[in-house]
C-alpha cells in the first residue's frame, strides 16, 4: 500500500503540494487501524469489511482511567464523506454519554475543537484521541452518566 500511495502521488496543486486521494489516504487509515493495538484508549475499523467507498466506519473509545467514564466502552459510527478528508467526518456516539461536545443524539458538536478547525491532516485516530482526552478535563471527569449500555 505505502508503495502504491508513494507512486500515485504526483502534484496535484501549484508547486510541491501533493494531495493523496481520499480512497488511498482512508485506506492508509484503515491499515493503521488493523495494526493497532488500543493502547492509546481508542480503535477503528471499517462498519463493513468489505465496503469498497470506505465510508462506514466504527470506533470504540475505553474510558479513561479515574473519570466517570472508567471501565466503560463507547461505540461510536463515522461517516467519511466523499469530501474527506477535506471536510471532516461526521462522528455519532452510539453508546449514551454525557460529554459536553455531544449533541443529544449523540452527534459530536461541529465546534468540538479538532472538527471546528478541521485539516486534511487530521485522522479518524486523530480525533477518537482527542474526544477520549476531552473525557479526562476536569470539567469533564466527574460528569454523571447514563445507565451503562445505554444506547442511542
Amino acid at each position: 500500500l505505502k508503495s502504491l500511495l508513494r507512486a500515485s502521488q504526483g502534484p496535484a496543486r501549484a508547486g510541491m503540494a501533493v494531495v493523496v486521494p481520499r480512497n488511498f489516504r482512508l485506506l492508509d487509515e484503515l491499515e493503521k487501524g488493523q495494526k493497532g493495538d488500543a493502547m492509546s484508549g481508542v480503535s477503528w475499523g471499517l462498519e463493513i469489511a468489505d465496503d469498497i467507498t470506505l465510508t462506514s466506519w466504527n470506533g470504540t473509545i475505553f474510558g479513561p482511567p479515574g473519570t466517570a467514564f472508567e471501565n466503560r466502552i463507547y461505540s461510536l459510527s463515522i461517516r467519511c464523506g466523499p469530501n474527506y478528508p477535506e471536510r471532516p467526518p461526521e462522528v455519532k456516539f452510539n453508546t449514551q454519554i454525557n460529554l459536553g461536545c455531544v449533541e443529544g443524539r449523540g452527534l459530536l458538536k461541529p465546534s468540538f475543537p479538532l472538527i471546528g478547525s478541521w485539516r486534511r491532516e487530521h485522522t479518524l485516530e486523530n480525533i477518537l484521541e482527542a474526544i477520549r482526552r476531552e473525557m479526562a478535563v476536569p470539567a469533564n471527569r466527574k460528569l454523571p452518566q447514563p445507565a451503562e449500555g445505554a444506547s442511542y
